[in-house]
Protein backbone atom coordinates (compact mmCIF):
# COMPACT_ATOMS: atom_id res chain seq x y z
CA UNK A 1 0.00 0.00 0.00
CA UNK A 2 1.27 3.39 -1.01
CA UNK A 3 2.04 5.42 1.98
CA UNK A 4 4.13 8.93 0.48
CA UNK A 5 6.76 10.42 -0.67
CA UNK A 6 9.60 11.70 1.65
CA UNK A 7 12.02 14.30 0.46
CA UNK A 8 14.58 14.08 3.31
CA UNK A 9 16.93 17.26 3.20
CA UNK A 10 17.82 17.47 -1.09
CA UNK A 11 20.15 19.76 -2.30
CA UNK A 12 21.13 20.24 -5.78
CA UNK A 13 24.78 21.68 -6.79
CA UNK A 14 26.18 22.26 -10.20
CA UNK A 15 29.81 23.12 -11.14
CA UNK A 16 30.92 25.26 -13.67
CA UNK A 17 33.79 26.88 -14.55
CA UNK A 18 32.85 30.10 -12.03
CA UNK A 19 32.48 27.73 -9.71
CA UNK A 20 29.33 25.90 -7.55
CA UNK A 21 25.56 26.81 -8.17
CA UNK A 22 23.26 26.24 -5.68
CA UNK A 23 19.47 25.09 -7.59
CA UNK A 24 18.22 23.29 -4.46
CA UNK A 25 18.81 23.58 -0.83
CA UNK A 26 17.36 21.30 1.97
CA UNK A 27 14.38 20.42 0.80
CA UNK A 28 12.74 18.84 3.26
CA UNK A 29 8.92 17.53 2.79
CA UNK A 30 6.47 14.47 3.07
CA UNK A 31 3.87 14.37 -0.15
CA UNK A 32 1.00 12.27 1.68
CA UNK A 33 -0.56 9.65 -0.55
CA UNK A 34 -3.58 10.94 -2.63
CA UNK A 35 -2.63 14.35 -2.23
CA UNK A 36 -2.42 17.07 -5.04
CA UNK A 37 0.26 19.07 -4.23
CA UNK A 38 1.54 22.09 -6.32
CA UNK A 39 4.96 23.57 -6.57
CA UNK A 40 5.48 27.54 -7.59
CA UNK A 41 8.30 29.80 -7.39
CA UNK A 42 10.10 32.11 -9.42
CA UNK A 43 11.39 31.42 -12.66
CA UNK A 44 14.59 29.66 -13.31
CA UNK A 45 14.37 28.53 -8.92
CA UNK A 46 14.45 24.86 -9.78
CA UNK A 47 11.17 23.75 -9.74
CA UNK A 48 11.79 21.43 -12.51
CA UNK A 49 15.11 20.35 -11.42
CA UNK A 50 13.07 18.97 -8.20
CA UNK A 51 11.13 17.25 -10.44
CA UNK A 52 14.10 15.70 -12.39
CA UNK A 53 15.35 14.37 -8.95
CA UNK A 54 12.24 12.97 -7.72
CA UNK A 55 11.56 11.51 -10.83
CA UNK A 56 15.06 9.69 -10.49
CA UNK A 57 16.80 11.59 -14.04
CA UNK A 58 18.43 13.53 -12.00
CA UNK A 59 20.63 12.88 -8.78
CA UNK A 60 20.70 14.87 -5.69
CA UNK A 61 23.90 16.29 -4.52
CA UNK A 62 22.29 15.33 -0.68
CA UNK A 63 19.13 14.36 0.67
CA UNK A 64 17.61 11.20 0.52
CA UNK A 65 14.16 10.00 -1.59
CA UNK A 66 11.93 7.34 -0.17
CA UNK A 67 8.50 6.23 -1.28
CA UNK A 68 6.81 3.82 1.66
CA UNK A 69 9.64 4.62 4.02
CA UNK A 70 11.95 2.35 1.08
CA UNK A 71 14.78 4.85 -0.18
CA UNK A 72 14.75 4.77 -4.21
CA UNK A 73 18.01 5.97 -5.36
CA UNK A 74 16.75 5.11 -9.44
CA UNK A 75 14.20 5.25 -11.72
CA UNK A 76 10.88 4.13 -9.93
CA UNK A 77 7.92 2.60 -11.42
CA UNK A 78 5.91 3.42 -8.61
CA UNK A 79 6.72 7.35 -10.55
CA UNK A 80 5.05 8.21 -13.74
CA UNK A 81 6.03 11.91 -15.39
CA UNK A 82 4.06 13.99 -17.57
CA UNK A 83 5.73 16.59 -19.39
CA UNK A 84 5.07 20.28 -20.92
CA UNK A 85 4.25 19.21 -24.35
CA UNK A 86 2.42 15.42 -25.45
CA UNK A 87 5.22 13.96 -27.06
CA UNK A 88 2.35 11.84 -29.11
CA UNK A 89 4.41 9.63 -31.50
CA UNK A 90 2.16 11.02 -35.13
CA UNK A 91 2.90 7.91 -36.47
CA UNK A 92 1.36 5.14 -33.87
CA UNK A 93 -2.30 5.55 -33.33
CA UNK A 94 -3.75 6.59 -29.34
CA UNK A 95 -3.68 3.13 -28.37
CA UNK A 96 -0.41 2.69 -29.72
CA UNK A 97 0.76 5.85 -27.87
CA UNK A 98 -0.28 4.57 -24.65
CA UNK A 99 1.18 1.18 -24.80
CA UNK A 100 4.36 2.18 -26.16
CA UNK A 101 6.36 2.65 -22.40
CA UNK A 102 4.71 -1.30 -21.24
CA UNK A 103 6.10 -2.17 -24.88
CA UNK A 104 9.44 -0.62 -24.01
CA UNK A 105 9.41 -2.44 -20.45
CA UNK A 106 8.37 -5.70 -21.74
CA UNK A 107 5.41 -5.10 -19.76
CA UNK A 108 2.04 -4.85 -21.85
CA UNK A 109 0.60 -8.34 -20.57
CA UNK A 110 -3.39 -9.11 -20.69
CA UNK A 111 -3.69 -7.22 -17.63
CA UNK A 112 -2.03 -4.25 -18.81
CA UNK A 113 -3.93 -3.86 -21.97
CA UNK A 114 -7.43 -4.68 -19.97
CA UNK A 115 -6.55 -1.20 -17.73
CA UNK A 116 -5.75 0.58 -20.70
CA UNK A 117 -8.90 -0.35 -22.74
CA UNK A 118 -10.71 0.65 -18.93
CA UNK A 119 -9.39 4.03 -18.91
CA UNK A 120 -9.59 4.75 -22.41
CA UNK A 121 -13.77 3.43 -21.66
CA UNK A 122 -13.74 5.61 -18.49
CA UNK A 123 -12.04 8.85 -19.81
CA UNK A 124 -13.99 8.95 -23.20
CA UNK A 125 -11.50 8.14 -25.86
CA UNK A 126 -12.50 4.59 -26.43
CA UNK A 127 -13.64 5.66 -30.12
CA UNK A 128 -10.54 7.43 -30.37
CA UNK A 129 -8.53 4.62 -29.96
CA UNK A 130 -7.71 3.77 -33.84
CA UNK A 131 -7.28 7.00 -34.33
CA UNK A 132 -3.72 9.24 -35.19
CA UNK A 133 -2.95 12.39 -32.97
CA UNK A 134 -2.71 14.64 -35.98
CA UNK A 135 -6.69 13.93 -35.65
CA UNK A 136 -7.42 15.29 -31.83
CA UNK A 137 -8.09 18.03 -30.48
CA UNK A 138 -5.25 19.99 -27.93
CA UNK A 139 -7.08 19.20 -25.22
CA UNK A 140 -7.55 15.13 -26.01
CA UNK A 141 -3.79 15.02 -26.64
CA UNK A 142 -3.54 16.02 -23.41
CA UNK A 143 -6.01 13.65 -21.72
CA UNK A 144 -4.17 10.92 -24.28
CA UNK A 145 -0.64 12.05 -22.50
CA UNK A 146 -2.02 11.55 -19.16
CA UNK A 147 -3.68 7.65 -19.75
CA UNK A 148 -0.36 7.14 -21.21
CA UNK A 149 1.46 7.90 -18.18
CA UNK A 150 -1.08 6.41 -15.96
CA UNK A 151 -1.02 2.91 -17.61
CA UNK A 152 1.89 2.23 -15.67
CA UNK A 153 -0.33 2.48 -12.80
CA UNK A 154 2.10 4.84 -10.74
CA UNK A 155 1.32 5.37 -7.26
CA UNK A 156 2.83 9.17 -7.76
CA UNK A 157 2.03 11.66 -11.04
CA UNK A 158 4.35 13.99 -11.55
CA UNK A 159 3.07 17.11 -13.87
CA UNK A 160 5.68 19.56 -15.27
CA UNK A 161 3.90 22.51 -16.64
CA UNK A 162 1.21 20.08 -17.92
CA UNK A 163 -0.74 22.68 -19.74
CA UNK A 164 1.30 25.52 -20.67
CA UNK A 165 1.28 24.92 -23.98
CA UNK A 166 -2.71 24.96 -24.37
CA UNK A 167 -3.97 28.10 -25.02
CA UNK A 168 -6.21 29.51 -21.64
CA UNK A 169 -9.75 28.31 -22.50
CA UNK A 170 -8.85 25.04 -23.59
CA UNK A 171 -6.70 24.75 -20.38
CA UNK A 172 -9.15 25.35 -18.46
CA UNK A 173 -11.38 22.50 -19.99
CA UNK A 174 -8.22 20.61 -19.62
CA UNK A 175 -7.88 20.87 -15.84
CA UNK A 176 -10.99 20.47 -15.03
CA UNK A 177 -10.87 16.81 -17.04
CA UNK A 178 -7.27 15.90 -15.36
CA UNK A 179 -8.07 17.06 -12.26
CA UNK A 180 -11.31 14.43 -12.15
CA UNK A 181 -9.31 11.67 -13.81
CA UNK A 182 -6.19 11.90 -11.21
CA UNK A 183 -8.94 12.25 -8.43
CA UNK A 184 -10.92 9.06 -9.30
CA UNK A 185 -7.43 7.21 -9.73
CA UNK A 186 -6.43 8.28 -6.31
CA UNK A 187 -3.02 9.24 -7.13
CA UNK A 188 -0.45 11.02 -5.00
CA UNK A 189 0.22 14.62 -7.64
CA UNK A 190 2.91 16.63 -7.39
CA UNK A 191 2.44 19.49 -10.26
CA UNK A 192 5.01 22.24 -11.17
CA UNK A 193 3.54 25.66 -11.95
CA UNK A 194 4.16 28.75 -12.39
CA UNK A 195 0.19 29.53 -12.89
CA UNK A 196 -1.13 30.29 -9.74
CA UNK A 197 -4.59 30.22 -10.23
CA UNK A 198 -3.86 27.23 -11.41
CA UNK A 199 -2.43 25.78 -8.48
CA UNK A 200 -5.26 27.11 -5.80
CA UNK A 201 -7.98 25.41 -8.00
CA UNK A 202 -6.46 21.86 -8.23
CA UNK A 203 -4.06 21.67 -5.15
CA UNK A 204 -5.49 20.47 -1.40
CA UNK A 205 -1.51 22.14 -0.95
CA UNK A 206 0.89 24.97 -2.89
CA UNK A 207 4.24 24.80 -2.00
CA UNK A 208 5.58 28.42 -2.50
CA UNK A 209 9.54 28.12 -3.32
CA UNK A 210 12.34 30.86 -3.21
CA UNK A 211 14.42 32.50 -5.57
CA UNK A 212 17.64 30.53 -6.17
CA UNK A 213 18.85 28.53 -4.36
CA UNK A 214 15.37 27.18 -3.84
CA UNK A 215 14.23 26.64 -0.32
CA UNK A 216 10.75 26.16 1.12
CA UNK A 217 9.42 29.80 1.60
CA UNK A 218 5.34 28.35 3.08
CA UNK A 219 3.28 25.93 2.38
CA UNK A 220 -0.27 27.03 1.97
CA UNK A 221 -3.07 24.25 2.74
CA UNK A 222 -6.08 24.89 -0.11
CA UNK A 223 -9.45 24.09 1.27
CA UNK A 224 -12.76 25.13 -0.31
CA UNK A 225 -15.77 24.23 1.34
CA UNK A 226 -17.19 22.58 -1.71
CA UNK A 227 -18.24 19.06 -2.25
CA UNK A 228 -16.67 17.33 -5.05
CA UNK A 229 -14.83 20.02 -5.82
CA UNK A 230 -13.87 21.12 -9.04
CA UNK A 231 -10.92 23.98 -10.83
CA UNK A 232 -13.63 26.24 -11.89
CA UNK A 233 -15.87 25.87 -8.69
CA UNK A 234 -12.72 26.67 -6.75
CA UNK A 235 -11.84 29.79 -8.90
CA UNK A 236 -15.65 30.99 -8.13
CA UNK A 237 -15.05 30.40 -4.41
CA UNK A 238 -14.63 33.92 -2.38
CA UNK A 239 -11.70 31.99 -0.58
CA UNK A 240 -9.93 32.15 -4.06
CA UNK A 241 -8.38 35.23 -4.19
CA UNK A 242 -7.26 35.49 -0.90
CA UNK A 243 -4.92 32.53 -1.63
CA UNK A 244 -4.18 34.47 -4.81
CA UNK A 245 -2.93 37.99 -2.88
CA UNK A 246 -0.72 35.70 0.20
CA UNK A 247 1.18 33.33 -3.17
CA UNK A 248 1.35 36.22 -5.33
CA UNK A 249 3.18 38.60 -2.18
CA UNK A 250 4.99 35.83 -1.11
CA UNK A 251 5.96 35.16 -4.49
CA UNK A 252 7.26 38.64 -4.81
CA UNK A 253 9.29 39.17 -1.71
CA UNK A 254 13.05 39.08 -1.42
CA UNK A 255 13.20 37.50 2.25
Amino acid sequence: MHKGLKLDNISKIYQDDNGETIAIKNFDYTFEKGTFTSIVGPSGCGKSTLLSIIAGLEKPSTGQIYIDDVEVTNISNSIGYMLQKDYLLEWRTIYKNITFGLEIKKALDEKAQEYIYSLLKKYDLYEFKDRYPSQLSGGMRQRVALIRTLAINPDILLLDEAFSALDYQTRLSVTEDVYSIIKNEGKTTIMVTHDIPESISMSDKVIVLSNRPAIIKNVHNITFDIKNRTPLQCRENEKFSKYFDNIWKELNTND
